[in-house]
């Protein structure tokens, strides 16, 4: 029986080394489904509640396996639903492929029904390719291009299917004029500065006396590279978001995040140091680095286009992380003078003391900065942790320690809202084994995130570690950006648009057959946690927090405390609320439960 376009598609893939596909059915892609059906045996499709949650996946899967993520969605309504996920991948630079259907190609260009122009829709999100099958003999060249233009320049690539052509006999490109042939295959390339950059970029580290580093995503996989430079240049460490595993937090130099998420070390680092090495990192908050003129710099990055963007560094090196490392290396001085590195140790100390005594400052009911000091020294090893963007991501950036072996990601870029448990199922399909533990605030639970665990009791009972954990803040507020009007824009808290309905999560978890538990007492968090990571089932930690303890920044400016006064003269809702909860965290060290 001849082969169609669609098994050809699957078969193609397949070779590249696909195996996990993403994505929701619809009658626009019923060619393409039918075909991955029969070849249910070589591939693994999640079935998700929307299309954008596929995205997301792909997106996540890319990010903890460092393979092509796969979406698939039907025509119209379906393809343009992946755009959010898209953009997240395409935000942090991560591989992924869209498989979209589209309308017969007879109707296409009559204002047909679900047809979209999809190569007008994608040119942004996936301009690095899209591909358009018009007939069968080129979709041979399309699937090879999209593949290794998405793996080799780690971008978002799209495929557009008509219906009617997708149950098409499979024809191969005819040998003449105006045909082409590919092939299957791409190899990651070894990318290193040439030795006079090097050597440029080794003068201005060995002369530092006070060198900071800042990681990234792009130093995932170098962490051995990494702690080399960073011994030989006696530095210290901040990490960005997507960077947060790539050290564990227990090494004394390690300052923690940076930014308005950040540490107040890693503020303090880069405030005082001579010098800054930057990896694989496009960290956006240039306010955040050191003052221009205060420090030399040197940053590596594969990106040519991300070099010298956030700080005026003197040596731009275009090289991977590890290649680069492992050349400089030879040419750098190693430092023997540990004053630098003794001075971050002390400033660390005294925030991690900071930390827990706001941690522990009592709240009505939970104080949501505990929940994550609770779990901290409770998360499993080699365990995957999610969290969504919102104020949970404050208390995840500063307060959830990494450990050697863990992986931890989240919407970095585009810093999306309803990624957190989307990111933790492609954990979980991608490292079964290993527990997974998401962090979510309620506004974004309510967004997405709840429809996905119908996701989780749909499957977890095929994962050998079933250790699925969502925490839940449940504040009834959209508490991040109620503090930034307070706090940016000296507004009080609009309640026509902040106030969140009271869902009861926990119960909804155990509706679908999950486990729920729920806590309103902060002295029953240490439990509730080893609780929920014992269970031996999926479960919905619920905890009612606080919105009046305010995510500080690690250094409050004139500006934001003016704003914050004006708020309170203004008036807000919750103003009694508001300043005792910022009172009590402005000077914890000073208020204790003594």
């Amino acid at each position: 029986m001849a082969q169609t376009v669609s098994e050809f598609v699957w078969d193609r893939l397949h070779e590249w080394g696909v195996r996990r596909i993403f994505g929701y059915p619809g009658d626009g892609i019923n060619g393409l489904i039918g075909a991955l059906d029969k070849q249910r045996d070589r591939f693994e499709f999640v079935q998700v509640r929307h299309e954008e949650m596929a995205a997301f996946m792909a997106s996540a899967h890319a990010k903890f396996t460092g393979e092509l993520g796969v979406c698939l969605a039907t025509s119209g309504p379906g393809a343009s639903h992946l755009l959010t996920g898209l953009y997240d991948a395409r935000m942090d630079h991560m591989p992924v492929l869209a498989i979209v259907g589209q309308q017969a190609r007879t109707a296409i260009g009559s204002h047909y029904q679900q047809e979209l122009d999809m190569a007008a829709m994608f040119k942004d999100v996936a301009g690095a390719f899209t591909g358009y099958a018009m007939v069968p003999a080129q979709v041979h060249h399309l699937v090879d291009r999209a593949v290794r233009i998405a793996m080799g320049d780690r971008r978002v690539t799209a495929l557009v299917f008509p219906n009617d052509l997708q149950e098409e006999e499979m024809a191969q490109p005819p040998r003449k004029h105006g045909a082409v042939f590919s092939g299957v295959g791409w190899s990651r390339p070894r990318i290193v500065p040439m030795q006079s950059d090097l050597e440029r970029a080794a003068e201005v580290l060995n002369t530092g006396s006070k060198v900071a580093m800042l990681v990234g995503a792009g130093c995932k996989g170098a962490a051995p590279q990494v702690r080399a430079i960073a011994d030989r240049l006696g530095a210290g460490c901040a990490k960005a978001l997507l960077g947060k595993d790539v050290l564990p937090d227990d090494l004394p130099w390690v300052t923690g995040s940076i930014g308005l998420l950040g540490t107040k070390t890693s503020s303090d680092m880069m405030a005082q140091c001579d010098t800054l090495l930057m990896l694989g990192s496009g960290f956006p908050y240039a306010e955040f680095l050191p003052k221009e003129g205060q420090a030399r710099g040197v940053q590596v990055d594969i990106d040519p286009g991300m070099l010298s963007i956030r700080f005026p560094h003197d040596v731009n090196l275009q090289g991977d992380v590890v290649s680069t490392i492992d050349a400089l290396l030879p040419l750098l001085q190693p430092k023997t003078d540990t004053g630098w590195r003794d001075t971050i140790a002390d400033w660390k100390r005294d925030w991690e003391e900071t930390l827990r005594d706001r941690a522990m400052v009592d709240a009505n009911p939970v104080n949501p900065q505990r929940v994550f000091t609770e779990l901290s020294p409770r998360v499993p090893d080699r365990a995957i942790l999610t969290s969504d963007s919102g104020s949970c991501a404050n208390w995840y950036a500063r307060d959830v320690y990494i450990r050697e072996g863990m992986m931890a990601s989240l919407s970095g870029g585009l810093a999306s809202m309803g990624a957190a448990v989307p990111y933790a199922i492609a954990g979980k399909f991608a490292h079964p084994d290993r527990p997974v533990i998401a962090m979510v605030g309620d506004g974004a639970m309510q967004m997405n995130n709840m429809a996905e665990l119908i996701t989780v009791s749909k499957y977890w009972q095929k994962w050998s570690n079933p250790t699925f954990v969502v925490c839940v803040l449940n504040n009834c507020d959209l508490n991040q950006v109620t503090w930034e009007q307070r706090v940016m824009e000296g507004n009080p808290k609009s309640e026509m648009t902040q106030d969140l309905p009271d869902v009861p999560y926990h119960q909804f978890a155990r509706m679908i057959g999950l486990d729920g538990i729920y806590v309103d007492d902060p002295d029953q968090l240490g439990a509730a946690w080893e609780q929920a990571l014992a269970l031996g089932r999926p479960c919905v930690l619920e905890v009612r927090t606080d919105p009046e303890v305010p995510p500080l920044p690690p250094h409050i400016s004139f500006e934001q405390a003016k704003s914050f006064m004006t708020t309170a003269m203004k008036g807000d809702p919750e103003q009694l609320d508001m300043l005792k909860g910022s009172v009590k965290q402005l000077f914890s060290s000073v208020v204790s439960d003594d």
